[in-house]
């Protein structure tokens, strides 16, 4: 298998690749060739260590963009790639500008709908996308659009007929499949991109709405108010647009399930039943009331920076695999007493590091590969995927000239598993390649533990597929190696889960890394045989995603 493997570089016909694996004359070809697995074997831990130790120590400040922070963060980077013999991505540089702009809402303000005065953070939330300093809601009717899903590829259209311009619209959490996975329509429990809170103001941005309020529930939304109440509060980050965002609807809000329930109340309903209507099929409903609320901005502008470097691919240089992980974190909290800084060294140390060795081991194949392996590690991350959107809607590669991007984020440092969690499993045909890397290490493919949560639409590989790139993210799965690492994953996981975004997210030295290792080595073959091969992955075709 070993020499098998180097000989796909000699572009054998893939039918007979398996007869190869049995030809004694095609065995004795010389290891020079192509050092595949001597590249491979040589994913370490000690490489692995020494990034994610640098990265997540105090000095980079928590790595916050525009801060510090990022100085150091770039300037480590940068030399890392260079010393490896990468080309500047973006024309002669290794840094693709992204202005942000960082938004605050005053936090002074109550929604009122019908008789009902709701109060900020304890049963609604209410912002705005817009550059404005005011944005206003006066006596703006009120109309449910169930799930508010327009999918022409699941026959659902909540928006049918329906004129909502001027309007403000609630719409229920997570989609249709979640409550009716029996029901042949979506992926049932597992969350489509139509289920998550950020499609539903874009699809109602589309429709024309002045405002849109989704209604919150814990189950479907996977997470309780007070994620909504915290992420929502206080600064909020987008990119800079030429329009300001006039595009958006002009408020974007929650209301918890006591509140809408109050609501449907006063319109004569139960929202109960009318979610059930919801369920079954499109669905849409006047509700009789009218919303007003005021939101109060203050904001400002700032620009932080994506890094990109290039391999460039020998026959086809301008196709590319891109690898993506974010640099960033949340900084410091110079409020706090005691530790200050949010080292990040899980999320996303890891995924940053598993690059720099990832790099380190395409620059050192004897062959090098026909098509380009490029690296993009993203800012803003933490504050909604805004470098790789900024990227994927300013591409300097062009998007039909990406054959496909691979990322890395929040790594397994619970030790080696037995299977791969294929998060948002059965969207695309890279999981193909993904299944013959796994074979190797004798590992096996499986979903994400809780596809439900909507983990797919959740970090930057995302932003490539809404442009129709096919994207793959899957790490380390639930089942440890053997029993030794079952009782260090049940020690670590606790301490893993406790500390995301949290200051106890450091580094320690007790980390199992291997498991990192495995999983680099996994994708680096991934993206070895797509850099080497003419292929161009597709999506499957119960995907929401195609190319453009």
């Amino acid at each position: 298998m070993k020499t098998c493997h180097k000989l796909l570089t000699l572009c054998l016909p893939i039918a007979l690749v398996l007869s190869a694996c049995q030809n004694k004359q095609v065995e004795s070809v010389p290891t020079v060739v192509d050092n595949f697995i001597d590249v491979y074997q040589s994913i370490n831990t000690n490489d692995l260590k020494t990034h994610i130790k640098i990265l997540a120590s105090d000095e980079f400040e928590g790595r916050l963009p525009t801060t510090v922070g990022e100085q150091k963060t770039l300037d480590y980077l940068l030399n890392e790639f260079k010393q490896l013999g990468y080309q500047p991505g973006n024309g002669d540089s290794y840094l693709q500008p992204v202005e942000l702009i960082e938004m605050t809402a005053n936090p002074n303000m109550t929604m009122t709908i019908g008789k009902n005065n709701f109060v900020y953070k304890e049963s609604m939330m209410a912002s705005t996308s817009r550059e404005q300093a005011k944005v206003e809601l006066k006596n703006s009717e009120l109309v449910f659009v169930g799930y508010g899903v327009n999918a022409p590829e699941y026959d659902w259209n909540d928006y049918q007929g329906l004129d909502v311009k001027g309007k403000t619209v609630v719409i229920l959490v997570n989609d249709p499949g979640f409550e009716n996975p029996q029901g042949g329509k979506f992926e049932g429990k597992a969350m489509t991109y139509y289920g998550r809170w950020t499609y539903k103001y874009e699809e109602a941005s589309r429709q024309g709405a002045q405002a849109a309020i989704i209604v919150h529930e814990t189950k479907p939304a996977s997470y309780g108010w007070s994620v909504v109440a915290n992420s929502w509060s206080g600064p909020q980050y987008g990119l800079v647009s030429k329009n300001a965002n006039a595009d958006r609807v002009a408020v974007e809000g929650w209301l918890t399930t006591e509140a809408a329930q109050k609501v449907f109340t006063d319109a004569g309903l139960n929202f109960a039943e009318e979610k059930a209507k919801a369920i079954a099929a499109p669905y849409s409903k006047k509700l009789g009331l009218d919303v007003s609320v005021t939101v109060n901005n203050s904001f400002k502008k700032s620009i932080s920076n994506n890094v990109i470097a290039t391999l460039p691919g020998t026959e086809k240089p301008d196709e590319h695999i891109i690898f993506t992980a974010h640099w960033d974190h949340l900084g410091k909290d110079e409020s706090k007493e005691g530790d200050q800084i949010y080292n990040g060294a899980h999320d996303n140390a890891t995924g940053t590091a598993a690059a720099l060795v990832m790099a380190k081991a395409y620059s050192e194949l004897n062959i090098k590969p026909k098509r380009s392996t490029t690296f993009l590690i993203v800012t803003a991350e933490e504050q909604g995927l805004l470098g790789s959107k900024y990227y994927s809607e300013h591409p300097i590669i062009p998007l039909d000239k990406t054959v496909a991007n691979i990322n890395m984020d929040a790594m397994n440092i619970l030790g080696k598993t037995k299977d791969v969690a294929v998060v948002g499993m059965g969207k695309s045909e890279l999981e193909n390649y993904l299944e013959k890397a796994a074979k190797r290490q004798g590992r096996y493919l499986v979903q994400e533990s809780r596809p439900e949560a909507g983990g797919y639409y959740r970090s930057d590989h995302f932003s490539f597929a809404k442009q129709g790139v096919p994207a793959l993210y899957a790490e380390g799965g639930d089942v440890p190696i053997d029993e030794a690492t079952a009782k260090y994953r049940k020690r670590t996981n606790v301490i893993v889960r406790g500390c995301y975004h949290q200051v106890c997210d450091q580094f320690r030295e007790n980390w199992d890394l291997s498991g990192i290792q495995q999983d680099v080595q996994l994708l680096f073959e991934v993206g070895y045989d797509l850099v080497t091969s003419d292929d161009w992955p597709k999506w499957k075709a119960t995907s929401e995603f195609q190319r453009k």
